[in-house]
């Protein structure tokens, strides 16, 4: 890394707490260059910074794969310049040539999830194999779920045998009416700590984000996973360097930096997602390697796609009267 960024800044854009201190603190001491870590909480939000911005202010920025495919249409990400990165080849070619990028031409991907069930079976009077088994009566005020209503939404599409993508307004209204049928086993409706809830015993089931999964079965190991038996909902996270970035110098280092193996095994073992980085995997701990290392089978799991703006009102729609339903 050059000498020359010492005394620069790095502006970083995404969520908090996606980075261990150790590893951030690590980059400073080791290039000079001062991070300054801006969060968001949903990727539309950080969309709407980066058009307000014509892509400026932030020089690297992570956010999911849907929201990404809309970032490169806009023009607000740069190409990569792949020579500049001298730990590229370190990727795993499972988490390339995704629906967002399929030449890997703006992003470095920096995480993979697969959402899942959890539940707690002395507080659950039946076996749970899908999503189909949220809606038991027997699970009346005992529900968890995170507050992504693509994903909420999609789920109820999967009991249907659909698509998370569904474009057909008939069908998306079909679930909205089934989701709403939901809404007496919902206890609580949480994108944070979500697993804090199940952990505790507040609830006795709920549906988590892949990180959220791996800090609850790290906590209790009386708690059962369930891999939904209508299939598999998938996601990556991937960061770029916004199209105007004020020093895309300090992003290359950035990248590279968390492109060495042992950096990027620490960033994974903090974060509980699947690994995307293949020389990580030896300097994954072995205790926890098993739930950081991706299953032969998930990278087969669907992911959300962005889908016509009809179709996303009506979910927002639906969305908005399931809340409320629940309240």
């Amino acid at each position: 890394m050059s000498a020359d960024l010492a005394g620069t800044e790095l502006n970083l854009f995404t969520w908090a707490d996606m980075f261990p201190q150790e590893v951030l603190d690590g980059f400073e001491d080791q290039t000079g260059i001062k991070i300054n870590y801006s969060n968001f909480d949903y990727d539309e939000d950080m969309l709407a910074k980066l058009e307000e911005t014509n892509g400026g202010d932030y020089d690297f920025v992570i956010a999911d794969d849907y929201i990404l495919e809309l970032i490169e249409q806009e023009g607000l990400a740069q190409d990569l310049d792949k020579s500049r990165l001298s730990n590229y080849d370190n990727i795993n070619p499972v988490f390339q040539g995704q629906f967002y990028d399929e030449d890997d031409s703006f992003t470095i991907p920096y995480g993979a999830g697969i959402p899942l069930i959890v539940y707690d079976p002395a507080l659950v009077d039946i076996e749970i194999k899908g999503y189909s088994d949220l809606w038991d009566p027997s699970l009346e005020d005992n529900v968890a779920i995170t507050a992504n209503y693509r994903v909420i939404d999609g789920i109820t599409l999967k009991t249907m045998g659909e698509s998370f993508n569904v474009n057909d307004l008939d069908t998306i209204q079909a679930a909205g009416d089934k989701l709403l049928e939901l809404a007496p086993n919902i206890r609580a409706i949480e994108d944070n700590n979500t697993q804090d809830l199940l952990i505790s015993g507040e609830v006795g089931v709920a549906f988590l984000y892949t990180s959220q999964v791996y800090m609850a079965l790290n906590a209790r190991d009386d708690l059962a996973v369930v891999y939904p038996e209508e299939g598999l909902g998938f996601g990556i996270m991937a960061g770029f360097i916004p199209s105007n970035a004020p020093n895309a110098d300090a992003a290359y280092a950035f990248i590279d930096y968390l492109l060495e193996p042992e950096i990027s095994a620490k960033c994974f073992e903090y974060i509980g997602y699947f690994c995307t980085n293949k020389a990580a995997e030896d300097y994954i701990d072995e205790s926890v390697k098993a739930a950081l290392v991706l299953p032969e089978d998930a990278a087969e799991g669907e992911f959300i796609e962005n889908i016509s703006q009809e179709a996303e009102d009506l979910h927002a729609e639906i969305w908005n009267n399931f809340k409320n339903a629940c309240d």
